[in-house]
C-alpha cells in the first residue's frame, strides 16, 4: 500500500455530529466509527520528496480516482475485534513490566506475586488488555536471554489463568511467543515488528494469535543515538505497511494485525511530536492502531520532569491526543486515571455520557 499516495484524515468529529455529517455526505466514517472525518491531507511522493494538498473528504470521494477511492475505502472500513475486544471505542492496554530495569517501573513488579497483583489491579481498573513483558527495551537496555525472560514471564502467565482481560505478551523472541500462547496469552506484541528473531514471523503465525507490529529504528541499545529520518511520518508508515505485507505472507491474516508507530523508539522529541500530530495517517493501513506514550522521556523533556512516575498528566494528554485521532488502543501504566480522563473527553465529544468504555 505504500506506493507514494497517502491520505491523512483531518477534521475528526464524534457523536451525533459525526453521524449527521456522514449522512449528509459531508464526512466519511473513520475506521467504521464512531468518529468521522470531514477533510484530509492528500500526500503524494516519497519521504523527503512529497507534496500535499488539503481537501474536503467529500471532494476526494467525488474525484472517482481509483487509487484515492481505494484509500478512502480502507480508511472508512470497520476494524475487526482484536482478541475478542471490539475496536469501536478507545481501549486500554495496561502495562506490567516483570523486569528490574524498565524505565518507569523497573523492579516494582519483578517478583511474580507483585506482577500478578498488578495485572489483576489493572484489569479491575478497566484495562481491556494486560501486556506482560519480561525484557526491558528502554533506550540503552541490553538484551535479555531467553532463559531469563522465560523465568520472569511464565510464572506470571500461569498465575493469571481466568483474568477477564486478554493477556498480551510483550516479546521479541519466537520461543516466548510460542510458549506464552500455550499458557494462555491472546496477543503477541513485538516492538521489533517481528524482525528481531528470524523465526518470529513463522512462530507468530503458528500460534494463530493477533500480533501488534511496532516500528523501532535500530536496536534498543543504540536507537536513541542520533536517529534521523527524511520524513518520520511517512517512513514509519512505509515500514509498518511492509511489515503488514510480510505478516500476511507468513500466514497471519490482516484481521489479526494491529500496528504501533513506536513513540520513543529511535525518535527525537520532534519526531515524537510529528508522529503524535499525524497519527490519523496510520488508519490508512487498514488495521487497529496502538499508541504507547505513557510516561516516556519526551513528556519529561517538555515539562522538565525527570521522574517517570510524575509524568501521568502528560501521559493522559498524549492518550487524549491519540484518541482524538481515532486511535483504537492506548498502552498505559495508569489505567484508572486514563480511563477517567477518556470518559470525560468522550462524553464531551459525543455530547452525552459515553458508556462504551469497559465497565
Amino acid at each position: 500500500m505504500a506506493d507514494g499516495l497517502y491520505i491523512k484524515p483531518l477534521g475528526i468529529i464524534f457523536g451525533d455530529h459525526a453521524r449527521q455529517a456522514t449522512e449528509a455526505g459531508l464526512a466519511l466514517p473513520l475506521a467504521g466509527g464512531p468518529a468521522a472525518f470531514g477533510a484530509a491531507e492528500l500526500i503524494e511522493g516519497t519521504p523527503g520528496q512529497s507534496k500535499s494538498v488539503i481537501a474536503r473528504a467529500a471532494t476526494l470521494k467525488a474525484m472517482e480516482e481509483p487509487a484515492i477511492a481505494e484509500r478512502l475505502e480502507v480508511l472508512s472500513a470497520p476494524r475487526p475485534a482484536l482478541a475478542g475486544v471490539a475496536m469501536d471505542a478507545p481501549r486500554l492496554m495496561g502495562i506490567v513490566n516483570i523486569t528490574p530495569d524498565s524505565f518507569s517501573d523497573g523492579g516494582d513488579f519483578a517478583e511474580p506475586e507483585t506482577a500478578l497483583a498488578q495485572a489483576r489491579r489493572l484489569a479491575e481498573e478497566g484495562a481491556d488488555f494486560v501486556d506482560i513483558g519480561g525484557e526491558s527495551t528502554r533506550p540503552g537496555s541490553d538484551p535479555v536471554s531467553l532463559e531469563d525472560e522465560r523465568a520472569r514471564v511464565m510464572p506470571v502467565l500461569e498465575g493469571l489463568s481466568g483474568l477477564p482481560a486478554p493477556i498480551s505478551i510483550d516479546t521479541r523472541k519466537a520461543a516466548m511467543m510460542t510458549e506464552a500462547a500455550a499458557k494462555g496469552a491472546k496477543v503477541i506484541n513485538d516492538v521489533s515488528g517481528l524482525t528481531h528473531d528470524p523465526d518470529a514471523l513463522s512462530a507468530a503465525a503458528q500460534t494463530g494469535l493477533p500480533v501488534i507490529l511496532m516500528h523501532a529504528l535500530g536496536d534498543p541499545k543504540t536507537m536513541q543515538d542520533d536517529p534521523r529520518y527524511d520524513d518520520v511520518l511517512l517512513e514509519v508508515y512505509d515500514f509498518l505497511a511492509a511489515r503488514i505485507d510480510a505478516a500476511i505472507a507468513a500466514g497471519i491474516p490482516k484481521e489479526r494485525i494491529a500496528v504501533d508507530p513506536g513513540i520513543g523508539f529511535g525518535k527525537t522529541l520532534q519526531h515524537n511530536l510529528t508522529l503524535l500530530n499525524g497519527l490519523s495517517l496510520f488508519h490508512g493501513l487498514g488495521v487497529p492502531v496502538l499508541v504507547g506514550a505513557s510516561r516516556k522521556r519526551f513528556i519529561g523533556t517538555l515539562n522538565d520532569e525527570r521522574e517517570p512516575k510524575k509524568r501521568v498528566p502528560g501521559s493522559i494528554a498524549a492518550a487524549i491526543t491519540a484518541a482524538s485521532q481515532g486511535v483504537q488502543i492506548l498502552r498505559v501504566h495508569d489505567v484508572r486515571e486514563t480511563r477517567q480522563a477518556l470518559r470525560v473527553w468522550l462524553s464531551a465529544a459525543h455530547g452525552a455520557p459515553f458508556d462504551a468504555l469497559n465497565t
